[in-house]
């Protein structure tokens, strides 16, 4: 028997047709609820109005969008005829937005209102982008006049569902990660890698029919992204917000007997802030999954006096999401983990010379699975130091214990993590030595009791009148906010090794009284 081929856009197309009536998608915002029929008719609308404006297989679809019912559409819709999405991070300025489109070769673009300014900013620039077709997402009246009218112009087309011209091995999305670099690199999605990442999901995660799925976080994250297709390929409800906020959380947790949710640490901390035992029941709901940052300890215990579990989780957008995986009867024996590999993955602690680490004994995790990227777009070079016969090294240290549970120690390449946000000190590096007042720098995370994480700069003057309120003010509108440094401060000399690569960890040591927001 000849196996059937995988696009993800069909995946809709399926559960429409398996459960037409199960309420599909809650846009809280909007206040829409669409069935998976409703969902899956709106959907091919979209698809023949992308297909009607020139999207064809292998075209690359940029979508710069809150989380709505849009950026649903859209992403299936995309998937169906074959063409490529690119999610855009929404909290980059326009000169990020600008590489990433070029660098991708996005062709047409879903934007909705609220990023109007940075859009008609990015059209002015002419060819500096490949964006021929733009599409407008919000009210008629207030419409750029280079735009398309998404709504209106999808409600008059047909809801027949597309040929499908891509499947399997067949590019699904490129998600731009933050290099190590400073510049963007595009992380290759296929649908048969995003297959596997459901799979593999599902096949570790406690999802049962009926429940109900809370999203608070923004669908540009491979984090967010996942677990909404998981929704629909296991036929669940996802309760969708725009943006994240402590308080209609609980509130919807409550009215829409949410069972499950991802929330990043940082959102867990404003929600137990938030906390109102006697307002806040949350009968339904029996686990969180979190990751992006380790959890601390006292916050999975804090939540556990709640009824409630707090699932760590590891992984990447090089993963499609999963890697590793706390269950909730380890949750508190293994507090700290991050626990062991998803079901269809595997998960190793290896030496520099590609051996593997003992019991407790400090390595680089390197995962493999069907789930694991293609690759970077356009960065062959990249690519072949990153997947090594077959394994994907992540660059994380860790140490595995004798029961086979992970325990993520340190991110090699000195990545932060701020807010959920993956940021990469080079690039911050590489904006700040541009203002001709720096001699050298080095950018290293600092503890942020709000953020988890928040850049610091240690920089070397080359102007001595060169004061930190300069270096902050040089940053701002040519990194995202998150990216911004917090605080700067001033040394003679950036210690560094033999090579001319900066000692982050005897920094950290020295500004270790050093802390964010």
């Amino acid at each position: 028997m000849g196996q059937l081929p995988t696009n993800i856009g069909q995946i809709l197309t399926k559960r429409a047709t398996l459960n037409p009536t199960i309420e599909a998608l809650f846009d809280v915002a909007a206040d829409r609820r669409l069935t998976f029929a409703e969902l899956n008719s709106e959907t091919n609308r979209v698809a023949s109005l992308l297909s009607a404006r020139g999207v064809k297989t292998g075209d690359r679809v940029g979508l710069l969008m809150m989380n709505s019912t849009e950026f649903v559409t859209t992403f299936f819709a995309t998937a169906k005829l074959g063409a490529v999405i690119v999610p855009l991070n929404w909290r980059l300025v326009a000169d990020e937005l600008e590489f990433i489109l070029k660098d991708s070769g996005v062709t047409a673009l879903v934007f909705d209102a609220d990023f109007a300014p940075v859009v008609a900013d990015l059209q002015s620039r002419g060819t500096k982008t490949d964006v021929r077709e733009w599409f407008y997402v919000g009210t008629t009246a207030d419409k750029p006049s280079f735009a398309i009218d998404f709504k209106s112009e999808a409600a008059k087309m047909a809801d027949t569902e597309p040929a499908i011209t891509a499947s399997d091995d067949d590019l699904l999305y490129i998600m731009y990660t933050s290099g190590t670099t400073g510049l963007p690199k595009g992380v290759m999605h296929s649908h048969n890698t995003q297959m596997w990442a459901i799979l593999t999901v599902t096949a570790s995660s406690d999802f049962a029919n009926g429940d109900r799925y809370i999203n608070p976080m923004p669908m540009f994250h491979v984090a967010a992204l996942t677990p909404a297709i998981v929704a629909v390929y296991r036929g669940l409800t996802h309760v969708m917000m725009r943006a994240f906020d402590p308080m209609k959380t609980w509130e919807l947790i409550d009215s829409e007997n949410i069972a499950s949710g991802l929330m990043v640490p940082a959102m867990l901390n404003f929600m137990r802030a938030t906390y109102d035992p006697a307002k806040h029941k949350h009968q339904s709901l029996r686990w969180i999954m979190s990751g992006a940052a380790p959890v601390p300890v006292p916050l999975i215990q804090a939540y556990s006096e709640m009824g409630i579990d707090i699932n760590q989780v590891y992984g990447l957008t090089e993963t499609c999401g999963p890697a590793c995986l706390t269950s909730p009867e380890d949750a508190i024996r293994k507090a700290g983990s991050t626990g062991k590999a998803f079901f269809h993955t595997e998960v190793r602690i290896v030496r520099g010379d590609g051996s593997d680490c003992g019991p407790n004994e400090p390595g680089e995790v390197i995962v493999r699975g069907g789930h694991i990227m293609l690759g970077y777009w356009n960065r062959p070079e990249a690519t072949a130091e990153t997947l090594v016969d077959g394994w994907l090294h992540t660059g994380d240290g860790a140490i595995m214990d004798e029961d086979g549970f992970v325990y993520i120690q340190d991110r090699i390449k000195d990545m932060i993590i701020s807010g959920g946000e993956n940021v990469y000190p080079a690039e911050i590096e590489n904006v700040i030595m541009s203002n001709p007042g720096v001699g050298d720098v080095a950018v290293i995370g600092i503890p942020s009791q709000k953020w988890g994480e928040s850049p610091l700069a240690i920089v070397v003057k080359k102007d001595p009148a060169l004061t930190e309120a300069d270096v902050l003010s040089h940053c701002e509108g040519k990194l995202a906010r998150f990216k911004q440094p917090v605080a700067a401060r001033f040394v003679d000399v950036i210690p560094r090794n033999p090579s001319g690569k900066a000692l982050k960890k005897d920094l950290r040591v020295q500004f270790n009284d050093v802390t964010g927001p």
